[in-house]
């Protein structure tokens, strides 16, 4: 088996995150990345969150779950962090799993990931990647805060390639503060990339409202 995109689902998820992150006037991030993780039919999302940290993203997931029926948990690294989540995630009608811990230690209980997001900003979001329990079906990760750290710092084969994983293919997007994003094959999962470019995914403009398909 292995991630099939659905257009349809990804644009009811985009719209959906627009009206609901409307208040924040952000740069389009939380809609983008709601609509890949609808279209994607991701089943498990996670995501890693701190205090201070920006709200709109994390509504986009949670709305996306609520369009593939699937578990939507957030890692948080204290009690103050995790209080502070809620709360922004309640005035938003949204109640999400929150799992307080260290990220590298949580992910234990988590298996079979599809949808995966980390800051950028984090010491260890590398560390975070490697140890996270993916789908059978494959998974897509994604960075945010790309641009804030030193583009040789990071290579993602450092964290997919070998063993039980395989980078399909992989994607910088200059949204926001920049979007790491990857698509990984995990055993068991044949990849598009075998069938000679076949799609990823879809990324609609936000100004045109055109929808274009990017291949690597």
């Amino acid at each position: 088996m292995k991630l099939v995109w659905s257009p349809e689902t990804a644009l009811k998820a985009y719209i959906d995150t627009v009206k609901s992150c409307e208040r924040f006037h952000e740069s389009g991030v939380a809609e983008l990345i709601s609509a890949m993780a609808a279209g994607w039919n991701a089943r498990l999302i996670v995501e890693t969150w701190s205090r201070g940290g920006v709200i709109a993203t994390s509504i986009g997931l949670a709305v996306a779950s609520r369009h593939t029926d699937g578990r939507h948990v957030c890692i948080v690294p204290d009690e103050d962090s995790r209080s502070a989540y809620i709360e922004a995630m309640e005035k938003a009608s949204l109640s999400p799993e929150v799992v307080v811990g260290e990220p590298e230690e949580v992910m234990g209980g988590l298996i079979g990931i599809d949808f995966l997001v980390v800051d950028c900003r984090r010491n260890d979001f590398a560390k975070i990647l490697r140890v996270a329990n993916l789908g059978h079906r494959g998974a897509v990760l994604v960075c945010k805060n790309a641009s804030s750290r030193a583009v040789s710092d990071f290579r993602w084969r450092s964290v997919v390639d070998g063993g039980s994983r395989r980078l399909v293919r992989s994607v910088f997007l200059p949204v926001g503060k920049g979007l790491d994003i990857a698509h990984v094959a995990t055993s068991g999962a044949s990849s598009s990339s075998s069938k000679g470019g076949s799609r990823w995914f879809k990324h609609i403009d936000l100004k045109s409202g055109e929808e274009h398909v990017i291949r690597k």
